[in-house]
């Protein structure tokens, strides 16, 4: 059996963890578990993005043409 998939991306996740953490808070910079999840959210984004441009890639000519604005 495959995988199941989230319901929600762990980016939204995340997103929704760091707003809930920024409400209310007095030092956002000085908190080291702020931080970490700010980092997580990043290395999603990043996974995401590089997924996005070797799928590009791999399409050749006609992935270039199926989506000129990614």
């Amino acid at each position: 059996m495959a995988k199941k998939r989230a319901a929600e991306p762990d980016e939204v996740k995340l997103k929704k963890k760091i707003a809930v953490k920024l409400t209310n808070h007095s030092n956002p910079e000085g908190d080291a578990a702020l931080r970490s999840l700010r980092k997580r959210l990043k290395r999603e984004q990043r996974r995401r993005r590089a997924l996005a441009l070797r799928k590009k890639r791999a399409a050749g000519k006609q992935g270039a043409a199926a989506s000129p604005s990614a």
